[in-house]
């Protein structure tokens, strides 16, 4: 059950911000959240893809260019905060800090009850990456930087670049619709994308998906149109978006000797799914797991949308706007229809 409340706004300590909400879009996890299928403590301010104006400020605060934020400001920002010495982080995986602060997940306590998207403010931690957005990027567009498009990045990155690969993308929601732009414009020979939904396929061809296959016809078909692209030999390059775990296993027959593959969408408990080590070994396959994401992907995702925004139709897959006293429309409205996404904008008109 959501509710509004009024909360007092803290005065900034030193590093931390104080953002006036601008626009705030419904991840899958915030639905999941909303449905009771995921664990969250309460009571929250659920909302984690976040674009704001900088209100207050406490002290000196950087973005992750190293430019000086300013009051003002239009920022973005990283999903956690983190600590920056730890185990973790001095390893290069800050979103597995041992003392993260997350926004739009997290139970409200008395220093950081603002910790979420559903309000007018959002009270910024140290340790949260933000960087400046651009003012030609609109908010729909803008808005999933933080969570959506940096998370794309990281798949990429953590699969090597796809340059002159043929990629195969496994899910054509916002994620996978981002990952066939995102490849596409990094120099992807072909781009092949399935999906279970024929709505989400067809959106797909303005997102640089040459080939848009429906799991519904089942693995025959991809297999074909893989061969076909590959010369029989199978992607260079595979990112796992759906969390369905049947996409594991057609995911791993689709590649070739020495191909790649990101696995990004299991964030929640699923069935087993059977894996033959030989199979691996002797196929000479590579597997990573990807969850959230680093500071570089965040900055990377906001360059991309700058240099892309005009060649994709990223405004087009934010479907509907709502006041933040609407919020229970926005959720009921997100779930009956699934759109890529749905935007709440708590401070339009204040």
């Amino acid at each position: 059950m959501l509710e509004l409340q009024r909360l007092g706004a803290p005065e900034p300590d030193e590093g931390e911000l104080l953002v006036r909400v601008t626009c705030c879009t419904l991840c899958g996890s915030d639905l999941h959240t909303y449905q009771g299928h995921r664990a969250v403590d309460v009571p929250t301010i659920l909302g984690h893809e976040i674009l704001g104006e900088v209100r207050r400020i406490g002290g000196r605060v950087t973005d992750l260019a190293g430019r000086p934020i300013e009051i003002g400001d239009r920022v973005t920002w990283s999903v956690a905060a983190h600590c920056g010495d730890c185990f973790y982080c001095e390893r290069g995986v800050p979103q597995k800090c041992v003392s993260l602060r997350k926004y739009g997940h997290e139970r409200i306590t008395r220093d950081h009850a603002l910790s979420g998207g559903l309000a007018e403010m959002c009270h910024l931690a140290p340790g949260t990456s933000l960087i400046r957005v651009p003012d030609a990027l609109i908010d729909n567009v803008a808005c999933p930087a933080n969570c959506a498009t940096a998370t794309v990045a990281g798949a990429l990155r953590t699969g090597g670049g796809c340059r002159d690969d043929v990629v195969l993308v496994q899910g054509a929601g916002m994620l996978g619709l981002t990952a066939c732009a995102m490849a596409a414009r990094r120099g992807a020979r072909r781009v092949i994308v399935c999906d279970v939904d024929d709505a989400r396929l067809a959106r797909a061809e303005s997102f640089g998906a040459q080939d848009r296959v429906s799991v519904r016809e089942g693995a025959e078909r991809l297999d074909e149109v893989i061969r076909y692209a590959t010369d029989g030999r199978g992607v260079d390059l595979a990112v796992e978006l759906s969390g369905s775990p049947d996409a594991v296993a057609h995911g791993l027959n689709a590649l070739r000797i020495g191909g790649r593959y990101v696995w990004v969408g299991a964030v929640s408990p699923t069935p087993p799914v059977e894996i033959h080590p030989e199979f691996i070994v002797r196929r000479l396959l590579n597997i990573h797991g990807l969850h959230n994401y680093t500071p570089a992907d965040l900055a990377d995702a906001v360059d991309f949308l700058e240099q892309s925004a005009d060649r994709y139709p990223f405004g087009e897959l934010v479907t509907r706007t709502f006041a933040l006293e609407d919020v229970e429309a926005a959720f009921r409205y997100a779930i009956d229809t699934r759109p890529p996404r749905v935007a709440v904008t708590p401070t339009d008109g204040v």
